[in-house]
């Protein structure tokens, strides 16, 4: 598994430079997320979409959309077409708010509106653009649904998946999901036990003890977020 871990941070250094530093080392997990998302078509041998809960559909269409588009021919050569359509494709399936005020944790509330909003639409970008980075380097991935062992009226529950490739070892990711009006979203990942959310946590914390605001952090996300959207070499 170390070596694995190894492969990915390679792989997108050049592309971690430009976030928060005290963030480089948490953003491989991201990485690994949309491999799932956008992972194959199932086999019998690992999944059929009638075996599935409805929690897990909710993963399985976003990858199979996202699969279908990413075989078009010159379709991965345009970064700004890339983020936008894996926005609209995963956007109904993550909770943005809920992700941000967890990530965010005590700080979240003594925040004004206006930084809740800000640091929400950063956050989104933040999210999109490095999962449409990993929707352009990463192929030939497959995702394996784990049993999911759920009551009618569960309102949380953790969808379990095993990300795979040939030659290496299965890669877990789970995800923890909330109804939210009758609608199934995504609120934490889990990367091989590691949270995303507490890792995003423990980043921003730092960050905002760093530059002494929450208002600078996210000044300098949206700084960074519109360099990277403006880099031609993100295509």
């Amino acid at each position: 598994m170390y070596i694995q871990a190894r492969s990915f941070r390679l792989a997108v250094d050049m592309f971690l430079e430009m976030i928060f530093m005290n963030i480089k080392r948490y953003m491989h997990f991201i990485q690994i997320v949309i491999f799932s998302l956008c992972a194959g078509v199932f086999s019998s041998a690992e999944a059929l979409a009638a075996d599935l809960a409805e929690p897990q559909t909710a993963i399985e269409d976003a990858s199979n959309k996202l699969k279908i588009r990413m075989q078009e021919p010159g379709f991965t050569h345009d970064f700004k077409k890339i983020t936008a359509f894996v926005n609209e494709v995963i956007y109904p399936h993550i909770d943005f708010d809920l992700i941000s005020s967890l990530v965010l944790g005590k700080m979240w509330k003594e925040a004004t509106p206006a930084e809740k909003d800000g640091f929400k639409k950063e956050f989104q970008i933040l999210l999109i653009r490095t999962y449409s980075r990993a929707f352009v380097e990463f192929k030939d991935w497959s995702v394996r649904f784990l049993p999911v062992n759920m009551e009618d009226d569960e309102k949380k529950v953790m969808v379990k998946t095993e990300i795979l490739q040939p030659g290496l070892q299965p890669i877990a990711v789970n995800y923890r999901m909330l109804n939210s009006k009758g609608q199934w979203k995504v609120y934490d990942i889990m990367i091989e036990g590691v949270s995303l959310v507490t890792n995003y946590r423990t980043s921003f914390k730092n960050e905002v003890e760093r530059s002494g605001s929450l208002q600078e952090v996210i000044n300098q996300l949206a700084k960074r977020n519109t360099e990277a959207l403006s880099n031609k070499n993100n295509s």
